[in-house]
């Protein structure tokens, strides 16, 4: 054996037994708080600084972005007109000097189309969809309706021609004339 290995290996062991000793010496935790004196200004600071100032009152006459006054009050298109001069009251035409009644008042206006079309397609009550051939149509029990269809409904004695326009697997979109409305498909209702 060479002379110098008995050395080497001594040497090896000398160091092991060192970073041994070492190691133990470092086992014992240390802390990463400081002592309660040392920290008390630290915490202080931080309480000082979390705790918000209170604001300075408003002047009375600064204009409030967010409620001006008479927010509260109805739009000009919610209030009912004022009455005019002509009418009794203003709920009704005013007694003739005879004492027989002014001309009558006009009827309430027709309900336009749009009017129209949401009452008629509320009434609609389809019972799901089917998907047949790459194609969905709307289901209203044993009559299946297809996209671009007519189909007419009656209310109140009257015929209305519809079209489906649309239908999804939750919602239909039907037209009448220029106007559309889409309603949800409630099954079972």
């Amino acid at each position: 054996m060479n002379s110098r290995t008995p050395l080497l290996l001594a040497l090896a062991l000398a160091t092991v037994a060192v970073a041994a000793d070492d190691k133990k010496k470092d086992n014992k935790a240390k802390s990463d708080l400081l002592p309660p004196d040392k920290r008390r200004a630290t915490v202080e600071l931080g309480q000082h600084l979390t705790r918000p100032p209170a604001p300075e009152p408003l002047p009375a006459e600064l204009a409030q972005p967010f409620n001006p006054p008479g927010f509260d009050l109805p739009d000009r298109s919610e209030t009912p007109p004022a009455p005019q001069p002509g009418l009794a009251g203003g709920g009704g035409p005013a007694p003739a000097p005879g004492g027989a009644p002014g001309p009558a008042a006009p009827a309430a206006p027709a309900p336009g189309e749009r009017e129209k079309l949401d009452s008629l397609a509320a009434k609609l009550n389809p019972t799901g969809t089917i998907l047949l051939g790459g194609n969905r149509l709307l289901s209203f029990g044993t009559k299946n309706v297809r996209i671009g269809a007519d189909f007419t409904v009656t209310t109140n004695g009257q015929d209305y021609v519809l079209k489906l326009v649309a239908v999804d697997a939750t919602t239909f979109t039907v037209r009448l004339g220029a106007d559309e409305v889409t309603r949800p498909i409630k099954p079972g209702k």
